[in-house]
């Protein structure tokens, strides 16, 4: 098989683990059990060595896909003169509260017209094509056993072996349908899960209505309703349910040029984009994902010590270790090589994750639920922190391998966090060394004025001591460290229209100036920054402006309305996908921006 636009996805999920599903009906990435599991079907990074799970008509037409209305279940179509057919995907939703742990895909074929021929074909590659496995073919399917990790696979039509895999070809008459199950499999009793009976309708029409009855919580009821929703769907799909933690992305070594070397593991939880979780859920009206999602925060700043209060990113679980390892076995998406697992950046120094965290904690005391007074300790204790060592250099927000700088965001960022420790103290009558933090929260001001700053360019730059513009800076206004209309954020936002934007989409910084990342190659344009020039553009009150921005952007979503991290120079999705940053940036984009233009009606 060959390898598939990225762009060409569409994601079903449990949330505890999702799987890609193409537009040929191929299952070609899904990891058990969890987010970040070692891989059962990885065709996305190596089509001959990765595995998949396809059903798809054998006569010759056209694909679509789509969404149900107001869910994560995926109908994949295939139109031809014979006949036309579909295949729906979608993965129950179970409550592991409730002792329900049963990870399982669904497939249901349905001839819609006429008689239409199928066939399917399961080959899984474990743990990313390192472990074999056994097949063994029993009563109305298959199990494929690799001693730690089995998945059974239920099928009406009897199934043959091939290699490590096994096939059938069946007919549908108009009207018939047939529902597959493949499950993992726990506990001795494998072969005994063959023998279920098939409730493909049941669990359909409980999947959809969990999904239809969690978005009629939403709240919003602007312009780009669809987009926002199909958005908030995406987040809820990337949320781990057992600790309320979301994955950056729910992929790992996908590109972000072909054949280059930036191809990083995303499945896991950054503290950065605990911020723009937690203001895009509480805006939506989604109070208990914001809840979860801070108590699984509030756990980070409790295991934090007096050296190191939070680490960039975490695993779902709140592990801390995230050891970096190769794949050289995997050739990699279209080549795009090595292919990584774990993330080596979890041990940088991102100073920027202190006043992320801090941000989001002051919104959600403001907004949801007022904030204990032992979580107080461990934030007071890391606002003393970054009080005693916010001018380190580091590793700055896009995590570059080439040598800390002192990068401005991440100054920015540690205003933000002595900033909302004075507000949150202030509010809540918290105790605090008002006038020492107040007196470092200014020299941070003072410094990023004085340094950071471009005054022949007339714009903020990406560290001290260089002429470079770094996309991160539009953030400025969204977090209220300078206006969005001062001079110098308006230079700033002019300089960036003129050189890091490409119809409408913007590049992280400027290619071969400034810090860079330390490798080799290019990368495409970073969605999450397009929607923050949206926003500082709306701020600024050039509303026209950023009203077009938007929109042209949404046309870069692929057929589903999903996003990767970045768009490449043809259009076409690079990084890793879904991306949850992207996500969150829309959905704050679209309310501001809605707001905006409410306002001025």
């Amino acid at each position: 098989m060959a390898y598939h636009p990225i762009e060409s996805y569409g994601v079903i999920g449990d949330m505890h683990t999702v799987a890609l599903v193409g537009m040929d009906g191929s299952i070609d990435w899904c990891c058990l059990p969890h987010f970040d599991s070692p891989s059962v079907f990885a065709a996305i990074l190596d089509d001959a060595k990765g595995g998949f799970f396809k059903i798809s008509s054998l006569h010759d037409g056209q694909r679509k896909q789509m969404y149900m209305p107001d869910t994560n279940v995926l109908i994949t179509r295939f139109l031809s003169a014979e006949g036309v057919g579909e295949v729906i995907d979608f993965m129950p939703v179970h409550d592991t509260r409730a002792g329900d742990t049963m990870h399982q895909i669904v497939r249901v074929a349905q001839a819609i017209r006429g008689r239409v021929r199928f066939r399917l074909e399961c080959r899984p590659a474990f743990d990313f094509a390192r472990v074999p496995h056994e097949v063994i073919l029993e009563g109305p399917g298959a199990v494929f056993d690799a001693g730690a990790t089995a998945v059974s696979l239920q099928s009406r039509f009897p199934l043959a072996r091939d290699g490590t895999g096994v096939v059938a070809e069946f007919t549908l008459e108009p009207g018939e349908s047939a529902t597959f199950i493949l499950r993992q499999i726990e506990g001795p009793a494998r072969a005994d899960l063959l023998e279920g009976r098939l409730a493909g309708e049941e669990l359909l029409h409980r999947t959809v209505g969990y999904w239809r009855r969690w978005l009629a919580q939403s709240r919003y009821e602007g312009r780009w309703r669809e987009m926002v929703h199909r958005s908030a769907l995406v987040l809820k799909l990337l949320t781990f349910e057992p600790t309320g933690a979301i994955v950056a992305a729910p992929t790992c070594g996908l590109p972000e040029e072909i054949g280059g070397v930036r191809n990083w593991d995303y499945r896991y939880t950054w503290i950065r984009d605990a911020a723009f979780t937690l203001y895009a859920f509480m805006r939506l009206g989604f109070t208990e994902e914001a809840e979860r999602f801070m108590h699984w925060l509030e756990a980070r700043a409790d295991e934090g010590t007096a050296d190191r209060p939070l680490q960039v990113m975490y695993g779902i679980d709140g592990r801390a270790d995230l050891p970096e390892e190769t794949l050289d076995h995997l050739d990699g998406y279209r080549g795009s090589r090595p292919v990584r697992v774990g993330n080596a950046a979890a041990k940088q120094l991102q100073l920027d994750v202190y006043g992320e965290l801090m941000d989001s904690v002051y919104l959600y005391n403001k907004y949801g639920s007022p904030i204990s007074y032992d979580l107080w300790q461990h934030l007071r204790r890391m606002i003393d922190w970054v009080s005693r060592n916010w001018d380190r250099a580091d590793d700055g927000v896009w995590e570059v391998r080439g040598g800390q700088q002192q990068f401005v965001y991440s100054k920015v960022q540690c205003w933000v966090a002595l900033d909302r420790g004075l507000r949150l103290a202030s509010k809540r009558s918290f105790p605090i060394d008002t006038d020492r933090i107040a007196q470092e929260r200014d020299r941070v001001y003072e410094t990023i004025m004085t340094r950071g700053y471009d005054s022949q360019r007339k714009t903020f730059v990406q560290y001290f001591g260089t002429t470079a513009l770094d996309a991160s800076n539009l953030i400025m206004p969204l977090l209220f460290f300078v206006s969005p209309t001062d001079p110098r954020m308006l230079g700033t936002l002019d300089r960036t229209m003129e050189e890091l934007v490409s119809d409408s989409l913007v590049y992280r910084y400027e290619i071969g100036k400034g810090a860079g990342d330390g490798l080799t190659g290019l990368e495409g344009t970073f969605n999450m920054c397009t929607f923050w020039l949206v926003e500082a553009l709306t701020r600024a009150g050039r509303v026209d402006e950023a009203r077009f921005i938007f929109e042209k952007m949404l046309t870069y979503a692929n057929h589903l309305g999903l996003y990767a991290e970045e768009t490449g120079p043809l259009g076409e999705a690079l990084g890793n996908f879904p991306q949850a940053f992207t996500h969150l940036g829309l959905i704050s984009a679209a309310f501001n921006l809605d707001r905006r233009l409410r306002g001025r009606a």
